[in-house]
């Protein structure tokens, strides 16, 4: 068995379908990564990944709304096609064997990349001020840079 694992932002919201009497939940997952080319200039690449999730627990289908990032892996299929220009295409399509929602993505992101919200954290005031550990700095006073992730 081939199995293929994906993490990414759902594009629009899923869709519930009975076919001869079972339940398929039918989203797509888009997968940014970003990458640079041998002249160094910063690229983004996304894979649009098709999912059919053939079962009777439909209750995880509310919370499949678009921008969801989640986890998904199952066996895929690639499949082939003819654009109406005439020019031939291709598709990737997963038959989910397990689904897990990671987050949402914020709002107004642009793109499919979760931004950090690490740069507005403000402590609430049910939070313990700082202790004798004066030599741990909180959250907020940390100055290392944060990493770009690719999803």
């Amino acid at each position: 068995m081939i199995k293929l694992q994906v993490i990414g932002h759902l594009g629009k919201d899923c869709l519930v379908n009975s076919v001869n009497g079972k339940s398929v939940i039918n989203f797509t997952v888009a997968h940014s990564e970003r990458y640079k080319d041998s002249q160094g200039v910063q690229n983004e690449r996304t894979t649009w990944v098709e999912c059919a999730y053939w079962t009777d627990k439909t209750a995880i289908s509310p919370y499949l709304k678009k921008g969801t990032q989640v986890f998904v892996e199952g066996t895929p299929e690639a499949r082939h096609f003819t654009r109406n220009d005439g020019t031939s295409g291709a598709s990737l399509a997963l038959r989910v064997l397990n689904v897990q929602l990671l987050g949402t993505k914020p709002e107004g992101s642009s793109n499919g990349a979760t931004q950090q919200s690490n740069n507005n954290y403000q402590p609430s005031a049910a939070q313990p001020q700082q202790s004798n550990y004066n030599s741990v700095p909180a959250a907020n006073e940390v100055t290392e840079p944060i990493d770009d992730l690719p999803f």
